[in-house]
């Protein structure tokens, strides 16, 4: 990746714009701040305040990179989950074949940053857009960029945009996960009539099939593996057919957050096929994990012999009102903590240096500046007060902050995560 647009994040100057940061390193560069290694809870650090476990961010890019390679698996974790440019380029040195995106915005953000291998999980239909990838491609032959498909409609809107291009854009055809699921084609006479017009385009080169199994309706592990056995068995269909006739390698990609077990399980039945095939798994919420959602859903909790992610979000907040013994209220809301899928979830009750469970305490609403908690008799909760919250959902966790402490189990923070959203 591009070590000299990393490099100047860590010349970025700290003020105003970042939450959470002291208010007396405002003028510093974020290089100069991490090599304070100032403590997050001694050092000047305002509440609410996000951090990352620098531990436990460790452990998750390390148990995704030796999971992916025991089953076989190329990895392309979906960077809309962090779009941390220092984090995508941690999951690279972590083995990952590239990394996986939803927006051409986003694109925009890796390829400045230098990522040479994206996967954008959507049909990009948008003649700008376009225009720019495949002004990037011709710029440089090493980058790889590969696209869904899903529509007739689309690959001649694509077509057209694209005509007179250089190099050809790569797609595979995106096969939906039945009906009312998302995007993608919802039958295999569908998908033979999008490839048929892949192969009329001049700007377009067919190079394998894709989806995403967790829209499966009614998802069971055994609809998962049946949607999956569908997949594979459209690939092999393409091949013998003769679609794959222009490629190097042929792409078969799955696999978000939720049923990654499945995936590896069924990809490793991919026959023998006339090109090398590229596995492509990609699932993005594991390099935080978080406190409720993906813990209660991972598929490590199938498989516990394969590992554990941890949850590396703490959003800390402090007790501005304590109006009575059964409630308590903290100065985080919506604008600082995931709330679509769970509500956060109080663990720590920190005191005069002093941490303990934070027992009896429970979130029951949020309020754009606010947390409301209910307190319980043995809570112990006063004004005042630094409570950690756990957080579900990361995807809507990343987005609400700009610049992220990592901090090490003692509060020592070591590096500070800058998102682009």
């Amino acid at each position: 990746m591009g070590s000299e647009a990393l490099t100047r994040l860590a010349e970025e100057r700290v003020d105003h714009r970042f939450k959470g940061l002291p208010p007396d390193a405002d003028g510093l560069t974020v290089a100069e701040l991490a090599a304070q290694r100032r403590n997050l809870f001694r050092d000047g650090f305002t509440t609410p305040v996000l951090a990352l476990s620098a531990e436990r961010l460790a452990h998750n890019l390390a148990l995704m990179e030796t999971y992916t390679a025991r089953h076989g698996l190329a990895f392309a974790p979906h960077g809309k989950t962090s779009m941390a440019p220092q984090l995508f380029r941690r999951q690279i040195e972590h083995g990952a074949w590239g990394i996986t995106l939803a927006l051409p915005h986003q694109v925009r953000v890796a390829r400045a940053f230098g990522v040479q291998r994206v996967f954008l999980a959507n049909e990009l239909v948008d003649a700008a857009a376009l225009r720019w990838i495949a002004g990037e491609l011709a710029a440089d032959p090493e980058f790889r960029f590969v696209c869904y498909v899903d529509s007739v409609r689309g690959v001649e809107l694509m077509d057209a945009a694209l005509a007179g291009t250089a190099r050809p854009v790569d797609v595979v055809v995106e096969l939906g996960a039945g009906e009312g699921a998302r995007t993608g084609v919802r039958s295999e006479a569908d998908a033979r009539a999008v490839a048929d017009a892949v192969a009329g385009a001049g700007s377009l080169r067919l190079v394998g099939v894709a989806g995403y199994e967790a829209q499966v309706p009614d998802v069971s592990p055994e609809r998962v593996r049946r949607w999956l056995e569908r997949l594979v068995a459209l690939a092999v269909e393409f091949d013998r057919e003769g679609r794959f006739a222009e490629a190097s390698e042929i792409v078969v990609s799955a696999g978000g957050s939720e049923w990654f077990d499945a995936v590896a399980d069924v990809f490793a039945g991919v026959p023998g096929l006339s090109l090398p095939v590229l596995k492509l798994l990609r699932s993005g919420a594991y390099v935080s994990h978080d406190d409720v959602h993906y813990r209660r859903l991972t598929p490590f909790n199938r498989v516990p012999e394969e590992g554990a992610l941890e949850p590396a979000f703490r959003l800390w907040a402090q007790v501005v009102s304590r109006p009575s013994p059964a409630e308590a209220f903290v100065n985080a809301g919506k604008r600082d903590a995931a709330h679509d899928l769970d509500l956060p979830v109080a663990h720590v009750v920190r005191r005069d240096g002093t941490e303990r469970p934070a027992t009896g305490v429970e979130v029951t609403a949020l309020s754009d500046q606010h947390l409301w908690l209910r307190t319980g008799p043995g809570a112990e909760v006063e004004v005042g007060d630094w409570i950690a919250f756990g957080l579900s959902h990361p995807c809507t966790s990343f987005d609400k902050w700009q610049l992220i402490p990592v901090a090490e189990a003692d509060g020592t923070v070591v590096d500070y995560i800058r998102t682009f959203f």
